[in-house]
């Protein structure tokens, strides 16, 4: 159970973005788009290995950035966010729009746990 807590603080950590509030329409056609858009990008990542290898460097990386957070090692946190975006930025523009859109989504509501589960399902490749 730790260990999906962690997770969820790490998608929290990638999206180091402020939200914005959008009305209950728009935010179900956002949700359901965002559904299919992390169905594309994780089947694309799962199937290309030097995407996965990036994916999980982002994931240590996220990792690190928590730690660096925690005890207030705010030029380590700086370092890992900058590699973290340039390695986001490897995996693709589908990526980036996706971590982008989950800005947008209550990572809390039914529909953020959702999207955020079918990116962790990426974790499955990379080592603890």
């Amino acid at each position: 159970m730790r260990t999906r807590h962690s997770n969820g603080l790490l998608i929290v950590a990638i999206c180091l973005i402020s939200t914005a509030p959008l009305y209950a329409q728009r935010q179900q056609q956002n949700a359901a788009k965002l559904k299919a858009d992390a169905r594309n990008v994780v089947g694309t990542i799962a199937n290309d290995k030097a995407k996965t290898q990036t994916y999980c460097q982002i994931l240590d990386f996220a990792r690190q950035l928590v730690r660096a957070d925690q005890v207030k090692d705010t030029k380590k946190t700086k370092m890992l966010s900058e590699k973290i975006d340039q390695l986001q930025k490897q995996l693709g523009p589908e990526f980036v729009a996706l971590i982008n859109g989950l800005a947008h989504l209550d990572r809390r509501s039914p529909d953020g746990r959702e999207v955020a589960l079918i990116i962790e399902s990426l974790n499955q490749w990379c080592p603890e």
